[in-house]
């Protein structure tokens, strides 16, 4: 009884671990497609396992913004339905805003 509580705790450990990693690759792909954006060049690919993240792009007064979106993968998507969200604004370089 006490063996299938263990691995339950562990997948759901290793979930959130997955979770999180993507987390982080995502806020990284944020910054990196607002410093693009904000000078003006096209945005680069996201990176590997972001192939489904959606790109919004803001303008805020001089700032211009990277906003993305990605439904989790693995079990934590699948089951829970999470999707992750990140953020990164850049100074605009072009001339104007």
């Amino acid at each position: 009884m006490v063996i299938p509580a263990v691995v339950l705790v562990l997948g759901l450990c290793l979930a959130a671990l997955q979770v999180a990693g993507l987390q982080v690759r995502l806020q990284d792909a944020a910054a990196i497609a607002a410093r693009s954006l904000g000078r003006s060049d096209e945005v680069p690919g996201l990176g590997p396992g972001l192939a489904g993240a959606t790109l919004v792009s803001v303008r805020r007064g001089p700032l211009v913004c990277a906003r993305l979106a990605l439904p989790a993968a693995g079990p934590a998507g699948d089951l829970l339905g999470i999707e992750l969200h990140a953020e990164s604004c850049a100074l605009s370089e072009v001339a104007g805003g």
